[in-house]
């Protein structure tokens, strides 16, 4: 693997940013990639190496992200439409027909790069403490602050994949949420009943520290269980932070980029956005594709101009055998 994409995982590691190694692991030609072949696809949807042209990047890309929202490898096998018809899936495993012009057949192992996401827990009450020890169990970096650590300063983590628990039941709330806030990406939440978080809420709003966004940030009350345990009410917030998590890789996966950018209130980034060239079937990128048809109020996006031509004069013809 050339060593500017050894950085480029590194440094999505290092930033807490999910990515996609993609390989080429069978070629039968002609086909302008060959076994070894690599590229990473970052969290927005760029290829960064090379894993084939026109014909497989799109749809790499497009199963990328897919990898990325549900965390699963998977193999992507292209084949000419001689040998195979439209999509099948095997699970999370794909084969596609092609109509690309060389006529080669590759299969792409897609190997989706999650890195752990950091779990910082202010307090130190019993919850506090189960917290730390269940989120280390799930896999999750772990950093534990009590009174005397907070002073200290927040850790300065990556913002992408942050999530901030105040479990300090009642003891400096708002100091702890005031410092939990001043990480922008981070996702923050309260343990407490619905009636305490009001207060504290109330109170951070009041002191003027904090602007009326960030306080709309915290999730309250966190892992609330009417009687429950302190264990119980770890388990529950936990429950909550995994939940979200993985809801943020599936809008990764949608192209909704900026889901992983925390609850600050800005608008989520553009796609990317994939479609399907009713024609040949080939995966087409919507923002790159110069090759469109309005029909009947919808646009159709196709990866040539003699695909574009053929539905253009024959549209019915095309969406049936798309359908059916």
């Amino acid at each position: 693997m050339k060593s500017d994409l050894l950085e480029l995982l590194a440094a999505n590691a290092a930033a807490g940013m999910p990515c996609v190694l993609a390989t080429v692991v069978r070629t039968e030609p002609p086909t302008s990639a060959h076994p070894g072949d690599t590229a990473v696809v970052t969290a927005d949807g760029r290829l960064h190496g090379w894993i084939g042209g026109s014909c497989s990047e799109p749809l790499v890309r497009r199963e990328a992200l897919r990898a990325i929202g549900d965390g699963l490898p998977r193999m992507v096998r292209i084949r000419p439409t001689a040998s195979v018809v439209g999509e099948t899936r095997d699970g999370p495993d794909l084969t596609v027909a092609t109509t690309c012009p060389s006529g080669g057949a590759l299969d792409i192992f897609i190997d989706p790069q999650v890195a752990p996401g950091l779990l910082v827990v202010i307090g130190d009450s019993p919850a506090a403490g189960m917290l730390v020890r269940l989120g280390a169990a799930m896999g999750m970096r772990t950093s534990a602050l009590d009174a005397d650590a907070l002073a200290a300063g927040l850790p300065s983590p990556a913002a992408a994949d942050t999530w901030v628990v105040v479990a300090t039941m009642g003891h400096y709330d708002e100091a702890a949420l005031e410092a939990a806030l001043s990480l922008p990406g981070a996702d923050v939440a309260l343990v407490a009943s619905e009636r305490r978080a009001a207060a504290v809420l109330g109170n951070l709003a009041a002191r003027g520290t904090v602007s009326a966004a960030d306080v709309a940030r915290v999730r309250a009350p966190a892992g609330a269980v009417r009687g429950g345990t302190q264990e119980e009410i770890a388990l529950h917030a936990l429950d909550e932070v995994v939940a979200l998590r993985r809801q943020r890789l599936v809008h990764l996966a949608r192209g909704e980029t900026g889901a992983l950018q925390g609850r600050t209130g800005g608008e989520h980034s553009a796609e990317p956005a994939f479609a399907t060239d009713p024609v040949c079937g080939m995966v087409v990128d919507v923002a790159a594709s110069t090759h469109h048809v309005d029909h009947a109020g919808t646009t159709y996006h196709f990866c040539c101009d003699g695909c574009a031509r053929s539905f253009a004069a024959e549209p019915e013809r095309w969406l049936h055998a798309a359908t059916g």
